[in-house]
Order: structure tokens, then C-alpha cells, then sequence
């Protein structure tokens, strides 16, 4: 309860703040604030105190995995925030209502990783996507960005009425005539025709929200279209959101008639991977590469659902967190650099040592490699498969597309170490390398010892 109070509160407040303060910095200090206030607040519940006390009718529950994702969530977005904030200060004027709309699509995270009704549900998705539609068309000056924020609108709303379709199933099939998830389990071990095409509908509209194929093609060119420095926050913490909300929904609602949909979702992690993967490999633009490659990382994260175990659980909170700060390190890294191109960071490594050096631990841990925070965090989605005694065939096919991964990262690093050139970046402070290095540190850390993270999940208060 406290993220989302805070949250809504500092979106107004950040609302009101291009009004009350005439410089940017100003703006900047006081969205980094509050989103320290949020992470503290955040923190504070999950050690058991709560800041405000509001009756909530049961239709939020507050426990540890959504108090770590949110923790996750937030200590992300205050990384993109130190590295990224001025660069959103380019993209418009309206700096402060970037800012709020950033907080509020915050406020609808902190929704959906603690929702125990379909309606609010349904709401958090609604106040997360709308304040990213006016992101992704934020840069009126480009017509990319238009069209990106037009077609994320109509895919948006058109996924939108196919999950209220489904909500609207699951309600009729429901033998007490309920929202509330837990109560869609009851008697559940054989479903209803009914109930089976909610199902789908559902599970089809949060494929649209998490980039799984079939359901993907809007992905590269809204996240290529809209403004680089809001497509690194679209990419990962969103994203990431998305699935904590897809993955507390099933194993809540769906877990008893799993053979009915396991099959449907592990087609659709195989072909979420091969896409994802392959496409990557045909990319000439490093932007549109990471967009497809964020389609192969969903691929990953499906496993979460595919298994909804303890291990996928763990799993999932790692690899969110690996997975995102990575994501944000190399955006920030992009943003800097004046040609997104693969030829475009030739010869990085000769003129900006410590920009290349960071940027390949992040690409390390997107691929996979031991000794950074990726490799842990695949290992722990393939473990929860393998615990389940199936689908093995899709835990080698995830081995070889994860080996086809490590080609288009590597490209990367090899235009940067191996290739002649000289790499155009705008100027970087010593602070943005500073934390840059710092957060390569922690990708470093969290593959070592990735039970400092999943431990934390067993070590918070947990209430109603």
C-alpha cells in the first residue's frame, strides 16, 4: 500500500513541478527524491510497517514476492533515473509531466503485483499502459515516434478488450459470481467449456502485454519508434511487471487445471525464443536488436509460468532484476552514442575504455555467461522445468537458443574490441561512468551470490 500511495501522490506532484520550478535540475532533484522515498516506503512494508492503513476490501494482498518485485522495480527505475534523467530532459519541454507519467505507470506496477480481483487487475494494466502510450509518441518532431505511439494505442486497447472479454468468461463461468482470484480456483480441477475460453482470452491478452510470440509484432517498432530513452524503461521494468502479473494470476486462479493450458504456453515460449532469437541475428541496428532480443528474454521468463514452482519464483525475481538493470546500463550506454548501428561502435573500446568494458559485462549477462547475474538467472528458469519432469525438449531448445543469443551480443563486443574505428559519443561525466561501474559491480555480485536476492524472499513480513 505505501509504493502506491506514494506513487500516485508524486505523479501529482511531478505534475505540478514544470509549473512551480523553472529549471530542469530542479524537476530532476525531485523526481529522484520521491522515487527514494518510494523505495524506502516500499522497503519499510516489506519489514512489516505500513504508512497508511486502508480497509481495501481484500481486493489487494501485500506479500513477499510482490513487496521484492517492487523493491526490484523501483531500485531499477532509480538507476535509469540517475544514468537517463537528463536525457529525458531532450526529448521535450513537458519534463516534468514525463517524469509523472513515469511515476504512474510506477503506481499501476505496484497494482498488479499485489491484485486479488480480476478488476484490479484490469486497472493496474489500464493506469500502466496509457501514461506509456503518451511516452512512446513524446518526441512530436518525429514521425517514428508517432507512428510508434498510434499502433502501441490500437494493439493496446485491442489486447485490453480481449482480457475484459475474458474477465467477463471467467466471471460467468464462476460458480459464486467473483473477481476475487482465489475464488476462480475453487472447484476448478475440471474446467468448464466457459471457463476455458476466459482462459484463453486472458491468456492471450497478457501475451500481447509481455511481447510473446505470435503476439509480438508490435514490439520492435514501437520500442525502436519511441524516444531511445523511454524504450530502455518500456523494456524492463514494464516488461518485467507485466510478467510478475501474468505469473501471480495463474498460480493463484490456474494452478489446478494446469495440463489444460501448460501445453498452449510452452508452444508459445518455443516460439517466443526461435523469433526472438533468430530475428536478433538480422538486426543492423543495435536499438532494434535489444528490442527483439527483449522478445527472446520474455521467452525465458515464460518458464516462470510454464512451471509455477518454487524454483520459477526465485527464478523469476532474479532474473528481473538481471535482466533489467543490464537492459538499462546498455540503454544508457546507446543513448550516448550518435549512430545506433552495430558499425557505429567501432573502435568504443580505444576511446571509451570504460563504457566498452561495462557495456560487455551487461551484454555478458543477457547472454548467459557464468560469473554475471544472467547466468543464474536462466539457470534458475531451465532448473524449474526440469523439476517439473517435462518438457525437456523445450529446456535443450532454450540451451541452443540461448547459444544463438550470444552471436548478436558478441557483435557487439567485437565491433567494439576487434574493430577499427572511431566511435562517435556525446560527452559523458565522470558520475555517469561512475555508476555505470557500479551497477556492472552488482550484475557482477548477483551472479556470485544470487542468494543474496532470493533469500530476501523468505525474510519479510508477510500480511494481509
Amino acid at each position: 500500500m505505501n509504493a502506491i500511495i506514494i506513487t500516485a501522490v508524486w505523479g501529482a506532484v511531478m505534475m505540478f513541478s514544470g509549473i512551480i520550478f523553472k529549471k530542469n535540475d530542479t524537476i530532476r532533484f525531485t523526481a529522484i527524491l520521491g522515487l527514494l522515498l518510494l523505495l524506502i516506503g516500499n522497503i519499510m512494508e516489506m519489514r512489516g510497517s505500513r504508512l497508511f492503513d486502508i480497509d481495501v476490501h481484500n481486493m489487494l494482498y501485500f506479500e513477499s514476492f510482490g513487496l521484492l518485485f517492487n523493491s526490484i522495480a523501483f531500485g531499477s527505475t532509480l538507476f535509469y533515473f540517475l544514468l537517463s534523467a537528463k536525457d529525458i530532459e531532450k526529448v521535450g519541454t513537458n519534463v516534468g509531466e514525463y517524469f509523472a507519467l513515469i511515476f504512474f505507470v510506477l503506481c499501476g506496477v505496484s497494482i498488479i503485483s499485489s491484485f486479488n480481483t480480476l478488476l484490479m487487475l484490469f486497472l493496474g494494466i489500464e493506469i500502466l499502459s496509457i501514461p506509456l502510450y503518451i511516452l512512446t509518441g513524446s518526441d512530436k518532431r518525429d514521425l517514428k515516434s508517432n507512428e510508434a505511439s498510434l499502433k502501441y494505442l490500437l494493439m493496446g486497447s485491442f489486447s485490453t478488450g480481449l482480457m475484459l472479454l475474458g474477465i467477463a468468461f471467467l466471471y460467468g463461468a464462476s460458480e459464486k459470481g467473483t473477481f476475487f482470484i482465489d475464488d476462480l480456483a475453487i472447484g476448478k480441477a475440471v474446467a468448464s467449456p466457459l471457463f476455458i475460453v476466459g482462459l484463453i482470452l486472458l491468456m492471450v491478452s497478457m501475451a500481447f502485454k509481455v511481447s510473446a510470440a505470435p503476439f509480438h509484432f508490435w514490439t520492435p517498432d514501437v520500442y525502436d519508434g519511441a524516444p531511445t530513452v523511454f524504450t530502455s524503461f518500456m523494456a524492463t521494468i514494464v516488461k518485467a511487471a507485466a510478467f510478475i502479473a501474468f505469473i501471480r494470476l495463474f498460480h493463484d486462479s490456474f494452478n489446478d487445471i494446469k495440463p489444460d493450458w501448460q501445453i498452449f504456453i510452452a508452444i508459445i515460449t518455443a516460439a517466443t525464443l526461435l523469433i526472438g532469437n533468430l530475428t536478433a541475428v538480422f538486426q543492423q541496428s543495435v536499438k532494434r536488436m535489444l528490442a527483439y532480443s527483449s522478445i527472446a528474454q520474455a521467452g525465458f521468463m515464460l518458464f516462470a509460468l510454464l512451471t509455477l514452482n518454487s524454483t520459477s519464483q526465485e527464478g523469476i525475481l532474479l532474473y528481473t532484476a538481471a535482466y533489467s538493470i543490464a537492459t538499462i546500463g546498455i540503454f544508457a550506454i546507446l543513448i550516448k552514442m550518435k549512430d545506433y548501428t552495430f558499425d557505429g561502435f567501432n573502435g568504443l573500446a580505444k576511446h571509451q575504455p570504460v563504457l566498452a568494458a561495462v557495456n560487455t559485462i551487461f551484454l555478458l549477462s543477457l547472454a548467459g555467461i557464468p560469473l554475471t547475474a544472467g547466468f543464474f538467472a536462466k539457470y534458475y528458469m531451465l532448473a524449474a522445468v526440469l523439476q517439473t519432469g517435462k518438457f525437456l525438449w523445450l529446456v535443450i531448445f532454450a540451451i541452443l537458443c540461448a547459444a544463438v543469443s550470444v552471436y548478436y551480443y558478441f557483435r557487439v563486443i567485437q565491433a567494439m574490441y576487434f574493430k577499427e574505428g572511431a566511435a562517435q559519443i556525446h560527452e559523458t561525466s565522470p558520475t555517469f561512468k561512475a555508476l555505470l561501474i557500479i551497477i556492472a559491480i552488482i550484475v557482477i555480485l548477483l551472479g556470485i551470490f544470487p542468494q543474496w536476492l532470493i533469500d530476501t524472499l523468505y525474510n519479510i513480513n508477510i500480511y494481509g
